[in-house]
């Protein structure tokens, strides 16, 4: 049975850094004629000799290489200082996130659980070795401190699969030491160029491994008839752009989830609507009779991220307040109410989150979306003209909005009209969300209109945290009064977001009316 708070033990015991580098073609390591220019290079004083070191390195991956594929490296490595599993993780550009564990072995937990949204679940197993015997130069400051390392691999890679294949080649590695400016790469980089290095093709040892020892074939996005996909102006292509952009969000973000990093379930979460909205609103593209179980599921993990976001986001609003507040109005230990609260909902609302990421639906839920990726259910539409296609949706999502902004306008303040206005406010998201996918068919109509709803979206927002923070705060001062402890800054606080509410309702309808503006849509339908 999955242990959420032992998976939560198991992240304590691995490392994690950020590893900057580039790669580049040597032809052979005992031609080092290029070294020399490498100390004209600004803030390299010289370029220092270090052991060379022999790596032994097995790759890991699922038989279809689900790892590779998405850019992700697992591998356990014998020799060097930095012996033990390492599994690396894309970041932009040039950087990589490597995750650290001891060596043993087997694959560890941690490892396991944080390749997971990758793997699906499939079964790790050795399909590389690469051996390299490394020379090791450091390029270092004036004051001797290392800027750079500067590594001449001879690789040798084989096959662990039935065919046994091998193959060998030679490359240069340039790393970035951790506090070191980034502009270092480019100015190694075009004294390099000037002796005739050049880039390596592959970004890593692994693919090129992979691209030399091992036959894969990859499969082509098709159509329900086994037909290509369709072209980048129908309306299916890029609707289906839209929906692996998140698909690989959703799964980028699975390993900062586990590890509880600031701002990644906020960032899921919008992935899992983001995707939820789009299957919505293009189901004349998408074959809702598949599309719907997804959008289910996508609800059901959207609803387990919530709690641990929603409590982000309450502690953030309520912290503030309180120290916003002058000094003798803060009556009792109000704070210190407030964090030992903090702390037993957000732990327990972060083991939820886990045990629906060690669950057998949450997998079931990515092997969905990789297929609904990889072959999705196209309908006729989707081979019809993108414009005319998105444009429709857009403004089906906006009337619905509009009636929504009517029903909610109409009530009296009170709770019907808060339950009426948080609907409007999930209207607000779809019709947002529909102008994303369709921005590059329609440019700056949908934006233009996205920008408008979005502020109707962040009043609407807005009025709904207050609802929120205003059910806890009674919570709390009712806790505070069990306790024998003063009310007067809870019950302070709580008219605090009620004022705040009844101004977000004042402001509403002066930003609806600027939303409901015809001019973005009359050009959207044209």
């Amino acid at each position: 049975m999955f242990r959420s708070a032992d998976c939560v033990y198991r992240y304590y015991m691995v490392q994690s850094m950020r590893e900057t580098e580039r790669k580049y073609e040597v032809p052979s390591p005992a031609d080092t004629s290029w070294l020399p220019e490498l100390e004209r290079v600004a803030g390299v004083a010289a370029v220092v000799d270090r052991s060379p070191e022999e790596l032994d390195a097995v790759y890991y991956d699922t038989d279809d290489l689900r790892l590779s594929g998405s850019s992700a490296v697992l591998r356990r490595r014998t020799g060097g200082a930095d012996a033990g599993w390492h599994l690396k993780l894309p970041l932009s550009g040039d950087s990589r996130e490597e995750i650290r564990s001891a060596l043993t072995d087997t694959v560890p937990d941690a490892l396991l659980d944080l390749t997971r949204s990758r793997t699906r679940g499939a079964e790790l197993t050795p399909v590389v070795r690469i051996r390299s015997t490394r020379e090791i130069r450091h390029l270092v400051d004036a004051d001797g401190t290392t800027r750079a390392e500067l590594c001449v691999d001879s690789v040798r890679a084989e096959s662990l699969r039935a065919d046994g294949r091998h193959a060998a080649w030679n490359e240069l590695e340039v790393e970035l030491a951790e506090d070191a400016d980034p502009a270092l790469l480019d100015a190694v980089e075009k004294k390099l160029r000037k002796k005739g290095i050049a880039r390596a093709h592959s970004p890593s040892k692994l693919v090129r491994a992979l691209d030399e020892t091992v036959t894969t074939t990859a499969a082509a996005p098709h159509g329900p008839d086994g037909s290509a996909g369709p072209d980048d102006d129908q309306a299916g292509a890029q609707v289906l752009a839209y929906v692996r952009e998140q698909v690989r969000a959703l799964t980028a973000l699975d390993p900062a989830v586990r590890r509880n990093r600031p701002d990644s379930v906020h960032k899921m979460r919008v992935a899992c609507r983001r995707l939820r909205s789009c299957l919505r609103s293009y189901r004349s593209v998408l074959d809702r009779e598949v599309t719907d179980a997804v959008r289910g599921e996508l609800k059901w993990l959207a609803g387990e991220l919530g709690a641990e976001r929603d409590q982000e986001v309450l502690m953030e609003r309520l912290s503030g307040e309180i120290e916003a507040l002058p000094e003798e109005l803060v009556l009792g230990p109000v704070a210190a109410r407030l964090q030992v609260w903090n702390v037993v909902d957000s732990t327990e609302s972060h083991l939820r989150t886990l045990d629906a990421l060690g669950s057998r639906r949450y997998l079931d839920l990515l092997d969905s979306l990789a297929v609904l990726s990889a072959h999705p259910p196209l309908r006729a539409k989707a081979a019809k003209d993108a414009e005319k296609v998105m444009a429709k949706a857009v403004l089906k999502e906006y009337g619905r909005l509009a009636a929504r902004m009517t029903e909610a306008l109409e009530l009296s303040p009170g709770p019907e009209r808060d339950v009426a206005l948080h609907e409007a406010r999930k209207a607000a998201k779809k019709v947002r969300y529909a102008t994303e996918v369709a921005r590059p068919a329609l440019g700056k109509p949908a934006k233009s209109l996205g920008k408008r709803v979005k502020a109707v979206q962040k009043v609407l927002g807005d009025h709904q945290d207050s609802v929120v923070a205003r059910d806890a705060l009674r919570d709390l001062a009712v806790a505070a009064q069990t306790a024998g402890e003063a009310g007067f800054t809870w019950g302070l606080l709580y008219g605090t977001e009620q004022a705040r509410a009844e101004n977000r309702e004042r402001e509403l309808p002066g930003v609806w009316e600027l939303a409901s503006d015809p001019g973005p849509r009359e050009r959207i339908g044209r």
